[in-house]
């Protein structure tokens, strides 16, 4: 990756390449060489996205995954609200097979990233079927069953973004100090009051468990032990600093996540695991309304703070380590892997590739769709190296109306197994139904990855596509997130 200015760099938007010979040449342009299809091809024209699967004893009807989207939106007690089951309903009717998770639900609640995030805690033992009914109903009314439908619970602590009791103050508990993540959130080096005990994390893992009874007994088909985007599984995957049985080398560093696996699998026996994994991560990057350059890291080459990371180019990947992770999970039991990469609060040009910044980024440092193609390439790897493990590849929506045609090629290619869409379903939940049927897409329905449904939750609102969804853009939020944008673009 190269960063060449402070100024806002400047690349052509998706929505401008008006054909796929345009979008081609623009990937030629990057140096990116990309499978893509001239046309969107319906199931009846033979297209690789709607071929069945099976993972473990589950047959999965097409290659079309969502992923968690969390909308800041259940009740305190974290059962749902009516936001939450509407979005759960968008995900039922979307058409696609696999649900992965739904969205993030905290295995207690002071690992909450949220006030009003969802709780996995048997305390939300009918919250959590009522958001499962909802899904599966609007799903069978749609397409007739839910025979070939795969649904999960994403379980997770948010660890250093813990916000339990307020949606804008942290209260993180992390796993050791970043000095970088430190001075970026204003976590105090010295406070170890904050970073977790051996002991700690033993009832931590009873916790999992717990809320895996829990989503086993509610009728789901799977649990997602989520190990990403700067979370706490994710950050112990880094925790070389730290002491004890869950740090130091690779053994330490990976024990909590396959502890966790190994109970789960051993104590709900129904359950299918799934791991949503950060496969590779990147240096800090400095919040601002400039290009986007990461915190001054210097000082810490070596550097020993990073998963997936070059110790002597953070801005590079070295995907030694998570491919030896890779070999682990599937040897504990993990059904099937979903892959991305970095943190949204602290590398989102690498994580969420955007042609608009949220009001916590900055401008993208390169064309989005080069992270786009990273992560795509680094799925492509892990697919090489595992051709029998079911993958789930992200990073797509920023492909925009050609996201079908790179899909069902990466399909048709075995570059991965389905095909996972995020902030995408916000604004187009059919899409995946759409191109099955007819082989066309609403285009004025396309996420153009204006990162509103970010921007808000960061300001304390819920999470929802305020430009293109009419029942959000009606709602009192989406002027103030109009006049904040405003703000960022005068400042």
């Amino acid at each position: 990756m190269t960063l060449q200015s402070n100024s806002p760099m400047k690349y052509p938007k998706v929505a401008r390449l008006k054909d796929v010979a345009a979008f081609r040449d623009r990937l030629g342009e990057l140096g990116i060489e990309l499978p893509l299809d001239d046309e969107i091809l319906s199931a009846e024209e033979g297209s690789p996205l709607a071929e069945p699967m099976m993972v473990g004893n589950a047959r999965i009807g097409n290659r079309w995954c969502i992923h968690p989207m969390e909308g800041w939106d259940a009740k305190r007690d974290g059962s749902p609200t009516e936001l939450t089951l509407r979005r759960w309903r968008n995900f039922g009717k979307s058409g696609a097979k696999l649900i992965w998770g739904g969205e993030a639900a905290a295995v207690q609640p002071d690992g909450r990233a949220n006030p009003n995030q969802t709780l996995a805690t048997p305390s939300n033992a009918e919250g959590l079927k009522q958001l499962l009914v909802a899904l599966e109903n609007e799903h069978a009314s749609h397409f007739g069953s839910t025979d070939d439908l795969l649904v999960g619970l994403q379980l997770t602590h948010s660890g250093r973004f813990c916000r339990p009791n307020h949606k804008v103050r942290l209260e993180p508990r992390i796993a050791y100090h970043h000095p970088l993540l430190d001075e970026k959130y204003g976590i105090d080096p010295a406070n170890d009051a904050v970073v977790w005990s051996d002991d700690e994390l033993q009832r931590l893992i009873d916790a999992y468990v717990a809320s895996a009874r829990v989503a086993e007994k509610a009728g789901f088909g799977f649990v997602d032990v989520k190990a990403c985007h700067g979370y706490l599984l994710h950050e112990f995957l880094s925790a070389r600093c730290r002491q004890g049985e869950f740090g130091g080398d690779f053994e330490g560093r990976t024990r909590l996540l396959k502890t966790i696996i190994g109970r789960i699998r051993s104590e709900c026996r129904e359950l299918l695991v799934g791991v949503r994994l950060s496969l590779f991560d990147t240096a800090p990057f400095q919040t601002s309304r400039e290009t986007g350059r990461p915190m001054d890291y210097s000082e810490h080459l070596p550097y020993q703070f990073g998963f997936g990371v070059d110790e002597d180019d953070p801005l590079q990947m070295n995907l030694e380590e998570p491919l030896r992770l890779l070999d682990d999970l599937v040897k504990v039991g993990v059904s099937m892997i979903n892959l991305t990469c970095g943190s949204p609060y602290y590398n989102p040009h690498a994580q969420r590739p955007a042609f608009f910044p949220p009001s916590d980024g900055y401008q993208p440092p390169e064309d989005p769709l080069t992270g786009v193609f990273r992560q795509i390439e680094a799925v492509r790897t892990c697919k090489l190296r595992f051709p029998q493990v079911p993958m789930v590849g992200t990073g797509y929506t920023y492909l925009q109306e050609y996201l079908p045609q790179v899909g069902q090629a990466l399909v048709r290619d075995g570059w991965v197994d389905f095909v996972g869409m995020g902030r995408m379903v916000l604004s187009y939940p059919e899409l995946p139904a759409d191109t099955l049927s007819s082989g066309e897409m609403s285009r004025r329905l396309i996420c153009r990855t204006f990162s509103d449904c970010t921007t808000a939750p960061r300001n304390g609102m819920v999470s929802g596509c305020f430009p293109l969804d009419g029942h959000y853009k009606q709602m009192p939020e989406a002027d103030t997130v109009k006049s904040l944008k405003k703000q960022m673009r005068t400042s």
